[in-house]
Order: structure tokens, then C-alpha cells, then sequence
């Protein structure tokens, strides 16, 4: 006889990357979604997004990567893109002090036109441009774990878009945090006589819970760029 039962769709997860402009979140994202990086490629201006399927965990999800411009003359275009938002990743890069030191501005950015609490999102930490010399780091991995500890974001790693290290393990991170947030929250649900509780249909149990207890195709679509410095 055939199985007649369906396939089992992909959780379709929205991921917005933030960070300084030229930090290298569009070469973080192509690398990840086409395994391509170039060295000349543009500022963001507005927003981009592309789609990449992944399995996390014998689990299917479609992520919806939407790349923010940096510069602050963008903020009005970008904004708009961060509700509905699964997962951020604040990216800053290890040869840029100033790119780290802004992470907070971003997240403080995000939790406001998001109207999250901070402790009900996952938040990411992702260092960019590690294949550079330790000689032009201007950040270490020890002050980015205090960061994260001080501001009770969960992930960090560091990456390289140019060489491809830690790119999809960055990704998958994000993910299997964005499951545990989810698997806490369920059961809280639960816990609240909720007992049915479909991931796959794309709500928001985030905003029906009151604390963060715990830590396929390639389609994409694209606006406009500008230039960028060697941004990976």
C-alpha cells in the first residue's frame, strides 16, 4: 500500500542580521545561502533577503535571512522588517571596536520597534572577518562573552565568510536556540492547559509566555546596494 501520510513541512523561521554597516552581514548571508563570497560586494541599502533550507536536529526550517542596511540615514526602511522576526544575529566584526561597542544600540533597536522584552527573544552574537591577523583585532572572544553574559544573550561565534568558518555553524546555532525557546515555551503552555501546539503554522508563542526560561528551496529576493570594503 502507499503511505498517503504527507510530508512534513519545513518551519519557516524569519532571521534578520543587524549590525554596523560594512561589518560583512551580506557576505555572511551569501556565503551561507550560495557558498559565495566576493570581496568587492555593496552596502545593503534598505534591505535584502534570501531564503536557505536547513535541518537542525532531524528538524526541516526555512530561513528567511533578511540582511539590514547599517548606515543610520537606512533606519526607516529597515524597521519596519523587524516584527515577526524568530531570530536576530548581531553581527559585529573582530577589526572593528566601534562595530562591537554598537551591538547594544542595534538590540536596543530591535527589542524597541520589535516591542519584545529582551529576555523573551533569542538573540545571537556573531563575529565577522576571523580569518584576519590577531595583529588588526580590535576585539577579543573574552569581551564578547562578558557582553553576552551582561546582556543575557545566550550565543556566540565567531565567523569568516571569506574562508567560510563557522558560517553555517553560526546559522544552526541560531536555530537550536530559537528550539529550545520554543520547546520552554511549550511547555509552559502546556503547564497552562494549552495541550495542542502545531510549531509548524508559524505562531508567535513568545508573546503568550512571560519569561525566556531556557536557553525546500533556495528562493530569494533582493532591493538595492551600494559599495563596501572588504566586508566578510
Amino acid at each position: 500500500m502507499t503511505n498517503m501520510r504527507p510530508p512534513s513541512k519545513n518551519v519557516l523561521l524569519k532571521v534578520v542580521i543587524l549590525g554596523d554597516g560594512g561589518v560583512g552581514k551580506s557576505c555572511l548571508m551569501n556565503r551561507f545561502v550560495s557558498n559565495f563570497f566576493d570581496a568587492n560586494s555593496f552596502h545593503t541599502i534598505g534591505v535584502e533577503f534570501l531564503n536557505k533550507d536547513i535541518q537542525v536536529d532531524n528538524e526541516r526550517f526555512t530561513l528567511q535571512i533578511w540582511d539590514t542596511a547599517g548606515q543610520e540615514r537606512f533606519k526607516a526602511l529597515r524597521t519596519p522588517f523587524y516584527r515577526g522576526s524568530d531570530i536576530c544575529l548581531l553581527a559585529y566584526a573582530v577589526d572593528d571596536k566601534a562595530s562591537f561597542k554598537a551591538l547594544i544600540q542595534w538590540r536596543e533597536e530591535f527589542l524597541k520597534y520589535y516591542d519584545i522584552k529582551a529576555d523573551r527573544f533569542p538573540f545571537i552574537v556573531v563575529g565577522t572577518k576571523n580569518d584576519l591577523p590577531v595583529a588588526k583585532r580590535q576585539v577579543t572572544s573574552e569581551e564578547v562573552s562578558e557582553w553576552c553574559q551582561e546582556h543575557n544573550v545566550t550565543a556566540f561565534i565567531e565567523t569568516s565568510a571569506k574562508t567560510s568558518e563557522n558560517v553555517y555553524e553560526a546559522f544552526a546555532l541560531a536555530v537550536k536556540q530559537w528550539q529550545k525557546l520554543e520547546k520552554c515555551t511549550e511547555r509552559e503552555l502546556r503547564a497552562q492547559g494549552q495541550d495542542t501546539i502545531d510549531l509548524t503554522k508559524g505562531v508567535n508563542l513568545r508573546a503568550n509566555t512571560n519569561r525566556f526560561c531556557c536557553i525546500g528551496s533556495n528562493n530569494n529576493s533582493s532591493m538595492m546596494h551600494d559599495d563596501d570594503d572588504y566586508p566578510n
